[in-house]
């Protein structure tokens, strides 16, 4: 064993390093993927066969192996059919990557500003209310498909529109809508629902409807809840609840001006280096 680690050792290339590496991301990745889903039960129970698999072939135990060997065969089938939903994600998630997309901008900056103000409005004065919405801003992943379940709308984003379509007993209170950019494309659209089975039992539909969008997409989903009146947000399947007023503006910015926001963070931490270096001069004067 030692002649072999050494031989490892001797002939280690750069290459090797690289290789191991990309390895370890690409499973890294994967396992954030699957994580907290159906498919981290099945991928537990598929490395179970392979390790039943390796100790048939240790003992012996021919007829235990040809078994699995020709479930594997008929079950990779089955695999792209039961991991679809997780194979979509995967791909979309690479799709996603920056050196495969452009710059989100498709409206002038200055909209900006007006249209994340109308949105923190809407969902402040139906927070007051206590009137339960479900707001979806689609970013790079197209819902065409979910936009084709509601009711075309194809309008600029006002608080006083999102306010009236909410607003309850009406023809589009039910379902979320979804904007893009500038426009409100749909309201009254039906979302998957989230497979999730660690979602706190307090959560209503909304709430599920919210993280199943972005489970599938790189949406941003905000939350009005009825009973309460507290605002939410879901993104890439986990929900951030009780928001403020500026939490909520700052959640949006980060969908419209992301660069902005990055900078705004930066200026966040220097600023609070800046502090600390001062109390440090001040404690040394003393």
């Amino acid at each position: 064993m030692f002649e072999q680690v050494k031989d490892v050792l001797v002939n280690f290339k750069l290459s090797y390093l690289v290789d191991i590496t990309i390895i370890a991301l690409i499973i890294y990745q994967l396992y954030k993927l699957v994580k907290q889903t159906r498919a981290e039960q099945l991928t537990k129970g598929f490395l179970a066969l392979l390790i039943v698999t390796k100790l048939s072939d240790v003992f012996h135990l021919y007829t235990l192996r040809w078994l699995i060997e020709n479930l594997f065969n008929v079950g990779l089938i089955a695999l792209v059919v039961v991991f679809q939903p997780e194979l979509r994600r995967g791909l979309e998630y690479i799709g996603r990557m920056k050196f495969f997309s452009k710059s989100i901008s498709e409206f002038k900056k200055e909209n900006f500003s007006r249209t994340v103000n109308e949105i923190v409005d809407a969902c402040l004065s139906l927070s007051r209310q206590k009137i339960g919405a479900l707001i979806v801003i689609e970013r790079k992943t197209g819902l065409n498909e979910i936009v084709d379940t509601g009711t075309d709308i194809d309008g600029l984003v006002s608080s006083d529109l999102l306010i009236n379509i909410f607003i309850p007993n009406t023809p589009l209170h039910d379902g979320a809508v979804v904007i893009k950019s500038d426009k409100i494309r749909a309201a009254a659209c039906f979302l998957p629902l989230t497979d999730n089975q660690n979602v706190p039992r307090e959560l209503g539909t909304r709430h599920r409807a919210a993280l199943g969008v972005t489970e599938m997409s790189d949406a941003l989903a905000v939350i009005v809840s009825e009973e309460t009146g507290s605002i939410s947000t879901a993104e890439e399947g986990v929900i951030s609840r009780y928001l403020d007023e500026n939490t909520l503006r700052e959640k949006l910015l980060s969908v419209y001006l992301p660069e902005s926001s990055e900078e705004k963070a930066l200026f966040k931490w220097r600023a609070k280096d800046e502090v600390q270096d001062e109390e440090v001069q001040d404690q040394e004067q003393e």
